[in-house]
């Protein structure tokens, strides 16, 4: 049987679009989706107050949290203070963005791409010296919602350059959900990513997700309930529901070492701290097997 990796991200990726949950808030669900067998968490972002204010309790948040030994953590940041931080909190994986479109990049960071690469290519040798690993997430890598479409030759450049600059890792952003099938197939038959991360925006997350697992991709990023999207980019919410995804890899014959029933209470409870009904299908109506 084949294993899937799944990355939680709700507790950074999905509550940073949220009203500010309170930290004791965020230590639950972190706790509670550390119960369910997902083998990865993104659980904070170590990001400016003032940009990301969602976020600034990070210190707080990683200090109270039961941290599961069979459970890698990992961290977002944005710059060279932030990897500082994520390393003194105790952080070994971390993650950094960049986006294939200049536009969307300049939005979300106040720089160009390619001044993104110059710091990215600054920030590899500080979080190895460290000990650290660290991921590049190329965002908008299907499509930019100031852009349009991004030639996948342009991606396939930028991981170039971050693979030649020694990234451990390399994810892909689907950052407002304008990824297809279609275009999957063309962006993967360019360049491979490790990890793929798509949004439900339009509708097509889980095809797409079958679309790479067809291709070879085995690790996906998901957030309890649908939570999450991107702050700086129109209609960008939407993560993939991991509870959807768990119910549909299952049911297909993959491993995803999860418990769907553990990690459907864990999105009842997002749910309940931000307050409002989230899009999963599978949170409302129950797995297949739930009889009447």
């Amino acid at each position: 049987m084949t294993f899937v990796s799944i990355r939680e991200v709700a507790p950074r990726d999905g509550l940073q679009n949220e009203d500010p949950v309170p930290a004791d808030g965020k230590v639950e669900l972190i706790d509670a989706l550390s119960r369910t067998g997902v083998r990865r968490i993104e659980a904070v972002s170590f990001v400016h107050p003032k940009a990301i204010p969602q976020m600034a309790d990070a210190d707080e948040v990683w200090s109270r949290i039961t941290r599961n030994p069979d459970v890698r953590y990992s961290a977002l940041i944005p710059n060279t203070r932030g990897a500082q931080r994520a390393l003194a909190a105790g952080f070994s994986e971390i993650e950094v963005v960049v986006s294939a479109s200049d536009t969307h990049n300049r939005r979300n960071l106040n720089r160009s791409t390619d001044e993104s690469l110059d710091d990215i290519a600054a920030l590899i040798p500080l979080v190895h010296e460290a000990g650290g690993t660290l991921e590049v997430i190329v965002a908008t890598s299907f499509g930019c919602p100031y852009e349009g479409d991004i030639a996948p030759e342009r991606v396939a450049g930028i991981v170039a350059r971050v693979r030649a600059d020694g990234a451990d890792r390399i994810a892909f952003g689907d950052t407002t959900g304008m990824a297809t099938p279609r275009r999957v197939r063309d962006l993967l038959a360019e360049v491979r990513p490790d990890l793929l991360h798509f949004h439900n925006t339009r509708g097509t997350g889980l095809a797409n997700i079958v679309t790479a697992l067809e291709l070879g991709v085995t690790e996906f990023d998901a957030s309890a309930g649908g939570l999450g999207g991107c702050p700086y980019a129109p209609g960008a919410s939407g993560n993939v529901a991991t509870e959807e995804v768990v119910h549909m890899l299952h049911d297909m014959g993959f491993d995803t070492g999860i418990d769907l029933d553990r990690l459907i209470e864990a999105a009842e409870l997002a749910e309940r701290l931000v307050g409002r009904p989230l899009p999963s299908g599978v949170l409302r109506a129950g797995p297949r097997t739930r009889l009447v």
